[in-house]
């Protein structure tokens, strides 16, 4: 078979014979679908057509976006609906949504263009970054119903943003925090100058009264360094001695008050050195590393808040006339008679009264094919009908669904440190013990010495000694190696993945969407009669054509359709095309209509489909979920690690044995439900085993959460991605390579750091003790110290990306 041409809106191959095209550009451009070719000429009509040439990846296909019913739509125009989320001012309202479909800079400019072109919106903004659009318009003259519409006509999904409650307070949070670092910044430079003319170093001849005003100067600039950057030290320590617990900012505190103090008593006296451009240089350097923690916490709520919901926001409820009435999840009640038509998603969990289909369970149980569904049958929320329509009562509904109580497994700390952290705090509060009892027993020792020199000595000895760079050394290396793993495609949701990957000694596979791509494609055309290869695609595409069925994607979309398709679930379909009845599906099903005997499957591997017709069999459609192409890589490097290599799947076709075939896995099991692959989990860790877990659907859930560190896949379930320890957004297994030894290098990192900082701490307290340091000096070298950590932190950033 030849390599079909890529489709010029979204860069799929367009199938055999397709015959979808549009006026691009001047020129006839090959589509893939009617998706692609409707959202093409609507760009054009728009006067949008320059889009095409400064976009710097294909767009999204259409039909990839989420489906959305006019009668669905509909609901956005109710007052109730719209209250959480627009505002109304005068004959104008506003919005924000989430789009779906962004791929470049010039999907923000097609969609600003597109929307300010309607006359009832007044203004649109796009963020890339955050993929929210902004949009102020007249709801009396277009509903937001239509404002969706033309949204989707250009090929974007829009839905409703609203932020959660932690995700705002995180980022006022996040606003405050930078808003100390530049005032800091800003006010320590100034205090520095003023500061340095005092020096007697610099030798300037200052007359008093200019030295006098420069003290106050740097007192004026000081103190808001102190009370409004510092603060947070302050409060911190007041709770932390109140609660008998020793930490950072108990020293910082002393160190910031004691220097302040001294400034003060400096400045009113006119005597000594001031002391505020160490204040100003502590602040900079202790709100920067806290900066740096926290952008990388906003960095994971952030993804995680963009996660898809998976059960749908509105369902058909069916009176009782039998009629039915769009309404939303949170109107439906236990007892309800839902309708769920061919292609939508189960809004609860139920019972069928009537009808048959095929159910999607793949995110539930890992089956790639849907399973046959009828009367009588337990149907579960979140999972897709495929085939026919199915009336269905509700049993349970939110937390008593089955999705919720999996969901229950994921109860566990969300923010847990790693142990080399935990170890440092530890270190830290007996240094600080340490700390504070040797500059009880200096200044005591000075003040039988030297009495004018014991404040200055002790002061000297809190700087120089406090422990910035311990609290710095941990992390700023798991910041940095954070964000490297960005970069190659993995989000670190949890902090102790880092360290604990060179523990682990088991890996265990899901198979469906993990080492396989997850989706059946189109492997291989056998003909059995007159017809070639690409005539034979033909009519199985037309009959496919209509079909939700995951089989009927991998056959593309053909130019015509079959007429009167009738669908068979579980055995397959029958339509005519041109006048002649076709089948496709099971054997035995697509010979009845010839009366002949069903062929035998001539292969063990893949999904075999028979192609006939009213004279026989004309070919048999070879259907397969292809392995990944950087599979064999992952296993290797495993195998290289000397872990020991496991496939657990809820598939229970031969697929299963093929892949672990190819990969050369020896344990593979296949039919497996969540509550075995944990049970399997469990045999593992009574053995001693530390486990690593790789997968992407609910059914991977409970593994996910009881596994030692579990990775999801970026195209996996939310409640997997939730779950699980970091996710694969790039989905290039390779990534995960690269990640094992970046892992390897930020654990050397974070002991150098920590070596570092006690060898400092530790050395420079004596000299401190003895006076040969003056505060300045200390608080240089704490700083010193502490931007030593950080740069050797930064070395964690020079990972190549694949």
């Amino acid at each position: 078979m030849a390599n079909p041409i890529p489709c010029f809106h979204c860069g799929l191959p367009v199938p055999a014979g397709s015959r979808f095209q549009a006026q691009v550009l001047g020129e006839a451009r090959e589509l893939c679908c009617p998706g692609c070719q409707a959202v093409a000429e609507a760009i054009v009509a728009g006067g949008l057509e320059h889009y095409y040439k400064h976009r710097s990846e294909t767009a999204a296909n259409p039909q990839a976006l989420p489906q959305a019913l006019p009668d669905e739509l509909a609901l956005y125009d109710r007052a109730e609906v719209q209250a959480p989320f627009v505002e109304h001012q005068g004959e104008l309202s506003e919005t924000c949504l989430l789009i779906e479909g962004i791929n470049c800079a010039a999907c923000g400019w097609l969609i600003e263009k597109h929307l300010r072109a309607l006359p009832a919106v007044a203004e649109a903004h796009l963020n890339l970054s955050n993929q929210r659009l902004q949009v102020r318009w007249a709801d009396s003259q277009l509903p937001l119903s239509e404002l969706l519409k033309a949204l989707r006509k250009i090929g974007y999904a829009g839905h409703p943003w609203q932020a959660d409650a932690a995700t705002a307070q995180l980022t006022r949070d996040n606003r405050r925090a930078m808003r100390q670092l530049g005032v800091a910044g800003l006010l320590w430079m100034q205090v520095m100058m003023a500061s340095m003319a005092t020096w007697p170093e610099f030798n300037i001849d200052l007359s008093p009264e200019l030295d006098m005003i420069l003290r106050w100067v740097s007192l004026f600039l000081a103190t808001p360094i102190v009370f409004y950057c510092c603060g947070q030290f302050f409060r911190g320590a007041l709770r932390d001695l109140r609660t008998r617990h020793l930490t950072m900012d108990v020293s910082v505190s002393l160190a910031i008050g004691g220097a302040y103090v001294a400034g003060i008593w400096s400045t009113v006296t006119g005597q000594g050195e001031l002391y505020f451009d160490a204040v100003g240089m502590f602040a900079l350097f202790l709100l920067a590393g806290r900066y740096l923690e926290r952008r990388a916490r906003e960095r994971t709520a952030s993804a995680t808040a963009q996660l898809v919901n998976l059960l749908p926001a509105s369902c058909l409820r069916l009176d009782a006339e039998g009629h039915s009435q769009r309404i939303l999840l949170s109107e439906l009640r236990t007892g309800d008679r839902v309708l769920v038509p061919p292609g939508a998603l189960l809004p609860a969990d139920g019972s069928i009264v009537s009808g048959q289909s095929s159910v999607d369970e793949s995110l539930l149980t890992g089956e790639y094919l849907p399973l046959p569904r009828g009367e009588g049958d337990s149907v579960t929320a979140g999972t897709l009908n495929v085939e026919g329509p199915l009336t269905v009562e509700v049993e349970a509904l939110g937390d008593a669904t089955r999705l919720s109580a999996i969901v229950r497994l994921l109860e566990r700390a969300q923010h847990d440190k790693p142990r080399l952290a935990e170890i440092a705090d530890r270190v830290a509060q007996w240094f600080l013990l340490i700390v504070l009892i040797a500059a009880a027993a200096v200044g005591l020792a000075w003040w039988q010495i030297d009495p004018s020199r014991a404040f200055w000595v002790v002061l000297a000895l809190l700087v120089a000694t406090c422990p910035c760079a311990l609290a710095l050394a941990t992390p700023t290396a798991l910041t940095t190696a954070t964000g490297s793993l960005h970069k190659l495609g993995l989000l670190l949701t949890r902090g102790h993945v880092l360290e604990g990957l060179k523990q682990i000694d088991t890996v265990i596979f899901d198979k469906t969407g993990t080492l396989t791509e997850g989706r059946l494609t189109l492997s291989a055309i056998h003909p059995l009669g007159a017809l070639d290869s690409d005539a034979c695609l033909a009519l199985a595409a037309a009959l496919e054509n209509r079909s939700e069925h995951p089989i009927a994607r991998a056959f593309g979309r053909a130019p015509q359709a079959a007429e009167r398709v009738d669908s068979i679930p579980g055995q397959g379909l029958q339509g005519w095309v041109a006048g002649r009845q076709l089948r496709i599906g099971q054997p035995a099903f697509v010979s009845e209509l010839s009366g002949q005997n069903a062929p035998t499957i001539p292969g063990e591997h893949g999904q075999w489909l028979l192609l006939g017709d009213q004279q026989g069999p004309l070919a048999w459609l070879v259907l397969d979920d292809r392995l990944r192409d950087d599979a064999p890589a992952l296993l290797d490097a495993c195998r290289a690690q000397g872990w020991q290599v496991l496939l657990l799947s809820g598939d229970s076709s031969p697929m299963v044995g093929e892949v672990a075939r190819q990969l050369g896995i020896e344990q593979a099991r296949g039919g497996l439900t969540p509550d075995a692959k944990l049970a399997e989990l469990k045999r593992l860790h009574e053995q001693g085993r530390r486990v690593l877990m790789l997968g992407d659907g609910v059914n991977d859930v409970p593994v996910l959460a009881g596994a030692d560190i579990s990775i999801a896949m970026g195209s996996a379930t939310d409640l997997a991605k939730t779950s699980a320890d970091a996710v694969l957004l790039s989905n290039r297994l390779t990534s995960l390579v690269q990640a094992f030894a970046l892992a390897k290098r930020t654990r050397r990192i974070i002991i150098e750091n920590l070596a570092w900082a006690s060898l400092y701490n530790g050395l420079v307290l004596p000299f401190a003790a003895l006076g040969w340091i003056t505060p300045i000096w200390a608080a240089l070298g704490m700083s010193l110290s502490s931007l030593l950590v950080v740069l050797n932190a930064l070395r964690l950033t020079r990972t190549p990306t694949p």
